[in-house]
């Protein structure tokens, strides 16, 4: 049977997805003379969820917040919709936020909670108990409508606070590191729900957080950061297997940098010739490549240009993290636990998987 919720969710996704549904046009923000912020364009699709990632002090919960209407650029205009919305209330935009801290009220019932913004808004009794139902059921809490806040758990009172904004139908809905607070196993089960839920109603959504993981798992593209502006956009697979830069390389996970020889039909690090992956394309000379670590095994057998000796070797349950001299060079690698199990002194031969490598764009 459809319901109020899921009829609103399926109508949006049945229409044309529209162009930058939410725009930031020349964005700056300074608070005094630090300039968090420097002519920044963001254009987020409708229906997408992109995530902002970057290390501390980047910029990225300013982005959200100049999106959520708790700050106001410098200079630059936002627009939602199509809308400019730069001078209007966090009231006037038609956004919910998902907080880290869940910000619920711990003297209401989670259905009070839930229901609080319909009850603002003037809704029949009638209308939010039946909306406060649904939104649980949405979230795998029906019939927790009485319990309080100290009643339950904290992915429990997660799953509340995002029940809490979908019941609101938002243009745009903002997550501000909203899983931080849960366990390594919460934080995976309520990803999926997020994603989940994100792509059953069509909401443009915001994402800000730390961990590449969760960045991965709920986006459609992920925004990088650093230093107030925007290192790179795309999807999470492009940023990984093919980062624009150095910072870009080492931020996206572990990668190994080397100068090397782009051939007809190879690539050449230390004299070790690799089949050229086509991703590489046809220019040739000189140029400087990253290795990701998961690209590289270990075997007994190779030629001399392949022989590495093992330095160190952690334990990390699936696999070992190793890091081998080579040619010189620290190189870190992964290795299975149920394949080859290095010993710090050993001289192995190290394979490269062509299409576990990119070109860096050094300029």
């Amino acid at each position: 049977m459809n319901t109020v919720l899921t009829q609103h969710a399926t109508a949006e996704a049945e229409q044309a997805p529209r162009k930058n549904f939410v725009e930031l046009k020349g964005v700056t923000k300074r608070f005094g003379t630090n300039t968090v912020l420097e002519n920044l364009d963001l254009a987020i699709p409708q229906g997408h969820m992109v995530t902002l990632l970057g290390p501390s002090g980047c910029g990225k919960t300013t982005v959200l917040r100049l999106v959520a209407g708790l700050e106001k650029p410098s200079e630059g205009r936002i627009y939602i919709d199509g809308e400019d919305v730069t001078d209007r209330s966090i009231q006037q935009r038609d956004i919910c936020m998902v907080f880290q801290s869940y910000a619920l009220f711990p003297h209401m019932s989670l259905g009070e909670n839930i229901g609080y913004g319909l009850k603002m808004l003037g809704r029949p009794k009638s209308e939010i108990r039946d909306r406060v139902n649904e939104a649980l059921a949405l979230v795998d809490l029906e019939g927790f409508a009485d319990r309080y806040v100290d009643q339950i758990s904290g992915g429990q009172q997660q799953r509340v606070a995002l029940a809490r904004a979908l019941i609101l139908k938002p243009k745009v809905l903002l997550f501000d590191e909203p899983l931080s607070n849960l366990d390594a196993n919460l934080r995976r089960s309520m990803r999926e729900k997020i994603r989940e839920l994100q792509q059953q109603f069509n909401i443009t959504s915001l994402y800000v957080t730390h961990d590449q993981s969760e960045a991965f798992a709920v986006s459609d593209s992920v925004l990088v950061m650093n230093k107030g502006h925007i290192m790179q956009m795309g999807s999470p697979q492009a940023l990984y297997r093919q980062p624009a830069s150095r910072f870009m390389a080492s931020f996206m996970g572990e990668a190994n940098i080397f100068p090397a020889q782009r051939q007809a039909d190879s690539v050449e690090i230390f004299g070790y010739r690799i089949p050229k992956p086509n991703h590489f394309g046809a220019e040739n000379g000189a140029c400087t490549v990253g290795i990701r670590p998961e690209a590289i095994t270990l075997n007994t057998q190779g030629d001399e240009s392949q022989r590495c000796s093992v330095h160190h070797v952690a334990y990390m349950g699936s696999q070992y993290e190793v890091s081998v001299i080579w040619h010189g060079q620290s190189l870190l690698l992964q290795v299975n636990a149920t394949q080859l199990q290095p010993n710090v002194g050993d001289d192995l031969y190290l394979h490269i998987h062509p299409y576990g490598m990119f070109i860096l764009n050094e300029g």
